[in-house]
Formats: C-alpha cells, sequence, structure tokens
C-alpha cells in the first residue's frame, strides 16, 4: 500500500491530466468557434505557447518577406518587430476589451478577452505565415531599390501587394472572432457585433501607433538599415494622417 500511494504522488499528471493534443492546432487554424468557446474557459499554458508561437512564426516569417527586398537585415530587424507589434496590441487590447464587453451586454472576464483575442490574431498571423512564401518570391524577382522608389510602380505594387495580404488576413482573423462573440452571447448577433466593432476600434487607435513607432518596414535605399527610426518616438500616427490631410487642402 505505502508503495502505491508514493507512485501515485510521484505522477500527479496521472491525477491531474493536461488537457491538451496536436489537434488543437487544427482546431485553431479551423477555428471551430464550439471548441474554441471552452477553450477560453480554463487558462491552459500550452494552449496559450502555441497561439503565441503561432503568432510568433506567422508573423515572423511574413515580416522576413517584407523587409528581404531592401536588405536581409531589414528582414531580421521586420521579423521581430511584426509579431511583437501583434503580441503587445493583444495585450494592450485585452485590458481594454474586458471593460468595454460588459458594458455592451457581453459579460468576459479580462482573461477571456486575452484568449479570445488571442486567438483572433494567431489566425490572422497564420494566414500572413502561408502568404509569406509568394511575397518573398515577388521580393526575390522585384528589381533592387533606387533613389526614386517610392515614385515608381514597383513600390506601388510591393505595397499594394503588402496591404491586400495583412487586411484579408485580419478580416478573416475578425470574422472568426465575430463567430465566437456570437456564440458567447448566446447567439446574439447584435452584441457580438457592438463588441467586436468596440475591439476593432481599440486594434485601430494601438495598433496603428505602435506601428508607427516600429517603423520602417520596406524601409528606403537613402536612408540607412535600423531597427528603429531615428526620433521614432516623436509624433504620432494621428498627427502624421492629419498633417497629410491638411496638406492635401493646401494644395487644392
Amino acid at each position: 500500500m505505502p508503495l502505491k500511494r508514493r507512485n501515485r504522488i510521484s505522477n500527479p499528471l496521472h491525477a491531474h491530466p493536461i488537457q491538451f493534443n496536436p489537434g488543437d492546432f487544427g482546431t485553431l487554424l479551423r477555428a471551430e468557434s464550439q471548441a474554441i468557446a471552452g477553450w477560453i474557459e480554463e487558462w491552459s499554458a500550452r494552449r496559450i505557447a502555441t497561439q503565441v508561437l503561432v503568432i510568433v512564426l506567422g508573423a515572423g516569417t511574413y515580416g522576413a518577406a517584407m523587409g528581404w527586398w531592401r536588405d536581409p537585415w531589414q528582414a531580421v530587424f521586420v521579423a521581430i518587430k511584426f509579431p511583437l507589434i501583434i503580441l503587445l496590441t493583444a495585450l494592450g487590447n485585452a485590458l481594454l476589451n474586458a471593460m468595454l464587453a460588459p458594458l455592451l451586454g457581453l459579460n468576459l472576464t479580462l482573461r477571456q478577452s486575452l484568449l479570445a483575442v488571442l486567438m483572433s490574431f494567431a489566425i490572422t498571423a497564420a494566414i500572413m505565415g502561408a502568404f509569406a512564401p509568394l511575397t518573398g518570391f515577388i521580393a526575390w524577382n522585384t528589381p533592387p531599390m533606387t533613389p526614386d522608389v517610392k515614385s515608381t510602380p514597383t513600390y506601388a505594387f510591393i505595397k499594394l501587394t503588402h496591404v491586400v495580404v495583412i487586411a484579408f488576413a485580419g478580416i478573416v482573423g475578425n470574422v472568426r472572432l465575430f463567430q465566437l462573440l456570437t456564440r458567447l452571447s448566446s447567439g446574439n448577433r447584435h452584441v457580438a457585433r457592438r463588441v467586436l466593432f468596440a475591439w476593432l476600434a481599440g486594434n485601430l487607435f494601438l495598433g496603428s501607433q505602435l506601428t508607427w513607432i516600429a517603423r520602417p518596414f520596406i524601409g528606403a535605399p537613402q536612408l540607412p538599415v535600423a531597427f528603429l527610426r531615428e526620433g521614432a518616438l516623436q509624433g504620432n500616427f494621428y498627427e502624421n494622417v492629419f498633417g497629410a490631410i491638411v496638406h492635401l487642402f493646401h494644395s487644392l
């Protein structure tokens, strides 16, 4: 009897098995709302680590493809910055979303908010990672940058390609998030839509500013390759947009 008791104590995982299996990865990519709704009810370190790994690999691979056209070091820098932007945006918005959701009719805790946002960003990053070979192939076969790169059709094509891919990945991730929010709100699509729009506003507000600080991504030949542009913390994204609008009206 003492021997059996010692064996039981020395193997605590037998008494408290970790509910995790490789099939969770497929469940995440398919965004099965019923299964994921159960995920956010519990804190699973291994499952969270899997989603963070998907973000790091997916967004990092796409970031490398984005920066490769300028320089190999630019590819390395963007591969680091892109996942950081996504993870910091997810963390910041989880705090905001946990306060907004109950006000809009959906009672979510901070933990549930974080896990839901992390799931959405993991799907987005996985899609970007899938597009990385295509964008990398385009960058590999594109002529080198020239001093007047921003006025060339090549730059416009590269930039438009990245905009389309990132927008598509973000839309898919948020569609899946909407399906999850609908299930969490007991099928009330109006509540889910209000919460989703509020969360998207938070993503736009924080994500755009973090992106502004982390620039450059594609880079420019007349500027040295750097992790952060000089004066990165000066000004903000919204000030720049407002200045561009004022300049546009003055030029009319």
